[in-house]
């Protein structure tokens, strides 16, 4: 007997997006002041981890997305730590590009950055090491991201055995560990209206600094 396919219909799953508008207008001229109001406001408004984001890359044979978080902007671009043997990482190495997704749904926006993506300065990856918690120091030594174990108790086992050897002193930042930068070549901004007819901005970066277009929903 052939098991019937289970299908699921999302049509009628829709809600209404009336909060507020964009106008050109209400844009800084500088996509990252733009994007520094739009996080304050998604931290002023409660957003449970504000700072995660989606983060896709790909190399020859495969696109891969995942959760990250960020963890500091500036006009350099926008960075986030990980460990430079997980799979990210080495399609980051093999295409240095990255498309990032903020989306904040309670706000009904959402910021999309695509551009390319460098290491930061060991400089920057030792400052911010320093600053995590000393359990999640450890997990950076005890993970090896990305492959595949028979059990949790492994991993386990290894967090205990860097924990036993790192229990006296500074943790020291793994030579396998860091962050990249994503470098904005476009950053557009979206914010949902009524009918579906939501407003769409993407700036792009020119030599001589950034244009603004509206784009059609």
């Amino acid at each position: 007997m052939i098991a019937k396919t289970m299908a699921v219909d999302l049509t009628k799953l829709r809600i209404e997006l009336r909060k507020r508008g964009l106008s050109r207008s209400n844009l800084n001229n500088d996509p990252v002041k733009q994007f520094s109001l739009w996080f304050t406001e998604a931290i002023d408004s409660g957003i449970v981890e504000p700072s995660a984001m989606s983060l896709a890359t790909a190399d020859e044979s495969e696109i891969g997305i995942r959760t990250v978080l960020l963890k500091y902007f500036d006009d350099k671009g926008f960075v986030f730590y990980t460990n430079y043997k997980s799979k990210k990482s080495c399609q980051i190495e093999t295409r240095p590009e990255a498309a990032l997704l903020f989306s904040w749904l309670t706000l009904e926006r959402q910021i999309k950055i695509v551009g390319s993506v460098e290491k930061v300065s060991s400089l920057e990856s030792i400052k911010y090491f320093a600053s995590r918690p000393k359990d999640s120091q450890i997990g950076a030594w005890a993970s090896k991201q990305s492959t595949t174990i028979s059990s949790r108790n492994i991993l386990q086992s290894q967090f205990e055995s860097m924990k036993q050897k790192f229990s006296s002193g500074e943790v020291p930042l793994p030579d396998f560990w860091g962050g990249y930068r994503v470098i904005p070549r476009t950053i557009e901004f979206w914010q949902g209206r009524e009918s579906r007819l939501h407003d769409r901005f993407i700036y792009q970066r020119k030599k001589d600094g950034w244009t603004i277009s509206r784009l059609s929903p």
